[in-house]
């Protein structure tokens, strides 16, 4: 980047938020910007980060509020967060039911990861049953998920107008079968994008056409993708075994990760000095003052593979916007054309109030960083 050699780091934390923290104890020392895959491993690492001024990204995940950069500078929710996520889903089902008017009355089911990551939406998605009259039932699932027998039956008796799957793994293949053996309609169902990939539909087989879930990448090709292919695999190079997997959703989203901590790093640069490497506290900045608009994105080949986004100090994700996709049996669409968005009024009280707690507690003066 200018000149300035990439370098990495890797961890296998079997999603294990103890072999999380003992990876970024490990590996700190070497960082200027720190990924960790894992709500629970983003919130055990949350304080340290702060600490030891290493920014964290945590895209589509993790904590929602952190969104605030006044009370969590060190943190990057990029893109949209859970709670935005939830509200979208909100916007969506009742659509569904032909008008926001429409969710008064009905039933929907929340069935969740029982994990920091699947009570996230919680309060968003209480917020917006009290606002809109609709009845919220929540169903937690133990990981990892093979059996779920005894939930779709709570479902059955409960006889919702929709189920939210918040799942995660193993957890939403088996969903999706044990769905179909109760026969409750996939129409009915809208999953969180990480129930939205080949990995999770691919196993489930039948029971899985016609899935849809949020997603905040747009399926498809696009050029950077192709650039890829042709420089990297096409050439022997690349640690990929698996070249079937290139372009697939989760290897996108790593696409689009990468994306926006180079354009954060090019930021940094502008600002500090070309060719030189940056540290944590240049790369909070760079973070800080995204702005990958259609334009930009179009010049680095990913023209609407994600919403744009820009960032401030006020807001770490960015934009806040979704896609929903479906499942075809064979390759997953775009149902939505263009990016979507919740009731983002309704989130940000509820971040504002969550951060200033957060604050409260800690001890934190809420302010923007130089």
């Amino acid at each position: 980047i200018n000149g300035v050699k990439l370098v990495w780091e890797e961890c296998e934390t079997e999603y294990n938020p103890s072999r999380g923290v003992e990876c970024y104890e490990r590996l700190k020392g070497k960082a200027a910007v720190v990924e960790p895959l894992s709500t629970g491993i983003a919130y055990g690492i949350l304080d340290r980060v702060s600490k030891d001024k290493i920014p964290m990204t945590t895209l589509g995940y993790g904590r929602s509020d952190a969104a605030n950069g006044k009370v969590f500078p060190w943190v990057f929710p990029l893109i949209t967060n859970y709670w935005n996520q939830a509200a979208s889903m909100v916007v969506y089902l009742g659509e569904k039911s032909g008008g926001m008017d429409k969710l008064k009355g009905k039933k929907i089911v929340h069935l969740y990861h029982d994990s920091a990551y699947g009570k996230e939406p919680l309060p968003v998605l209480e917020a917006e049953a009290a606002k809109w009259g609709f009845e919220l039932v929540k169903i937690p699932i133990t990981p990892p998920g093979n059996e779920q027998q005894s939930q779709w039956l709570q479902i059955r008796q409960a006889n919702p107008d929709y189920v939210i799957m918040w799942t995660f793994g193993v957890m939403s293949a088996v969903g999706l079968k044990t769905a179909q053996r109760n026969g409750f309609p996939r129409e009915k169902m809208i999953g969180v994008w990480w129930a939205g990939s080949e990995e999770d539909t691919e196993p489930a087989g039948d029971a899985a056409k016609g899935f849809q879930t949020m997603s905040f990448t747009s399926p498809g090709d696009f050029p950077l993708l192709e650039e890829i292919q042709t420089k990297l695999y096409k050439n022997g190079k690349g640690s990929l075994k698996e070249l079937d997997r290139v372009g697939n959703i989760m290897y996108v989203r790593g696409l689009v990760a990468s994306v926006l901590m180079v354009e954060a790093m090019r930021n940094a640069q502008a600002k500090y000095g070309k060719g030189k490497p940056v540290n944590g506290e240049q790369m909070r900045w760079g973070l800080e003052n995204l702005n990958v608009d259609r334009a930009r994105q179009k010049e680095l080949g990913v023209e609407d593979v994600f919403p744009p986004i820009k960032t401030s100090c006020n807001d770490h994700e960015g934009s806040g916007a979704v896609k929903v996709v479906q499942w075809d049996g064979k390759k997953w669409f775009a149902v939505s054309k263009n990016w979507i968005s919740g009731d983002k009024a309704l989130v940000r009280k509820l971040l504002e109030d969550s951060s200033a707690a957060y604050a409260k507690e800690k001890g934190i003066t809420p302010a923007c960083m130089k």
